[in-house]
């Protein structure tokens, strides 16, 4: 069943085309791999994170102490990378593929912004099993604006975006479905 019924469709498509500032688009994609308290992975998936965007990951630390899996605040326990543009656009291909061009409509708030789990990196075309490295899961979240939310980002007169202007599950989920050919699957 999809959530998505043509008359919605073809309401939002309307809508967009009459006024430019309010088509939406990606953002960006932010893709993160957690390792835990075990150090020795983290440059592993450093590397795993590299292969498949082609940008350098940066190290994140944790912000607390969770004695139960022995990390301490502070120690290096994530990689991530956030693209754009193109790049994202590619990287994107490559996940919608993974998962079959399905997402579900619990994935997606009310914001617009959508996340995807990977529960292996091999399944992705073009990568394959290296035993040195092992096979890590990933997160992929979706950032998706309109024009004119720099507002709530720019040093100067600094504003916040309003609820009528801001991006909407079915508008994103309609953009992901003419972008990628994305099915979006109910619960």
């Amino acid at each position: 069943m999809s959530v998505l019924t043509s008359d919605v469709e073809s309401r939002i498509l309307e809508r967009w085309n009459s006024n430019p500032m309010l088509k939406p688009y990606i953002a960006k994609v932010t893709v993160n791999i957690g390792v835990g308290a075990d150090s020795e992975r983290l440059p592993k998936a450093m590397k795993v994170l590299e292969e498949l965007t082609g940008q350098q990951p940066a190290p994140r630390r944790a912000k607390k102490t969770i004695k139960d899996f022995g990390i301490k605040k502070g120690d290096k326990i994530a990689a991530v990378v956030t693209l754009r543009g193109e790049k994202a656009h590619e990287f994107l291909r490559k996940v919608f593929e993974t998962v079959g061009y399905r997402v579900k409509a619990s994935s997606f708030d009310d914001y617009g912004n959508v996340s995807i789990g990977i529960k292996e990196h091999i399944h992705m075309p073009g990568v394959r099993y290296d035993p040195e490295i092992g096979v890590f899961g990933m997160d992929v979240a979706i950032t998706i604006e309109r024009p004119g939310y720099r507002v709530m980002r720019r040093r100067r007169m600094r504003s916040r975006v309003p609820r009528r202007h801001r991006v909407s599950k079915l508008e994103a989920m309609l953009l992901l479905k003419q972008l990628f050919g994305v099915e979006i699957v109910g619960e």
